[in-house]
């Protein structure tokens, strides 16, 4: 008996997976890779900007994460999970996702500058690579001297041996970025360190309170930790700490 319902599996599978066979084998496209002599200067230089393509792909998530508003929400995000102690919830996945989309959000007004005013004349032939790209720089640029201090962007300066410039715009991007990761991992440390008293007190007196009655082998943890959840929910912990996590770039 199961001899025979082996043998009838063992047939149904044949018969899926022989029409997935044939048409994979008909409609399915064939890719090769192929390297041959170039006939022409242009195809060098389709190669080149192939490859010049696939690294700008390759360096596209640190371009997110230190030139836009990513690092500090991210790091907020991580202190809050911790400052709540509840370990992996909500899990990574959850948190980058979240962090994606409101990057997405906060980032939108430069993406469309960039979209209108660099890649359009593009596309369109009226600008070279050159041009569009010292244009695309202009707004990410104008959105990372809003959230630079002065201090951070004084301290590269003065380390590259760079004369101080009449307008911030004049400095070259190796400047600005190192200066925005700064100034945004101190607004994000600022911002855990606000989330964290809240919960430090509950922990505090939750340990306190254990304490007081003798029930030391009890981990003040498992008390507290319902409490802090509680608390989070009833004062609309998300609303708050996404509202004020945005208006903070505007």
């Amino acid at each position: 008996m199961k001899f025979s319902r082996l043998l009838a599996l063992s047939l149904l599978l044949l018969l899926i997976a022989l029409p997935a066979a044939s048409f994979a084998q008909t409609a399915l496209p064939k890719i090769t890779i192929a390297v041959d002599r170039a006939s022409r200067p242009e195809d060098v230089a389709v190669t080149i900007q192939i490859l010049v393509l696939l690294t700008v792909l390759t360096l596209a998530p640190s371009i997110l994460v230190m030139m836009t508003s990513f690092t500090r929400i991210i790091v907020v995000l991580h202190f809050l999970r911790q400052a709540l102690g509840t370990q992996s919830t909500p899990p990574n996945q959850v948190v980058v996702g979240l962090a994606l989309f409101l990057t997405m959000f906060v980032m939108q007004k430069p993406a469309t500058e960039i979209y209108q005013k660099s890649w359009i004349p593009y596309r369109d032939g009226q600008v070279s690579v050159q041009e569009a790209f010292k244009t695309s720089q202009e707004p990410l640029k104008d959105f990372m001297l809003r959230q630079t201090r002065e201090k951070d962007l004084g301290l590269f300066v003065k380390m590259a041996d760079l004369e101080q410039p009449a307008n911030p715009q004049q400095l070259p991007l190796t400047i600005v970025v190192p200066a925005f990761i700064i100034s945004e991992l101190r607004m994000a440390f600022q911002i855990g360190f606000l989330i964290y008293m809240p919960f430090l007190i509950i922990d505090m007196v939750v340990a306190s309170v254990l304490m007081s009655m003798g029930m030391l082998m009890l981990p003040p943890v498992m008390i507290s930790l319902p409490f802090k959840v509680l608390l989070f929910v009833l004062v609309d912990g998300w609303y708050m700490l996404v509202e004020s996590l945005v208006k903070g770039f505007h």
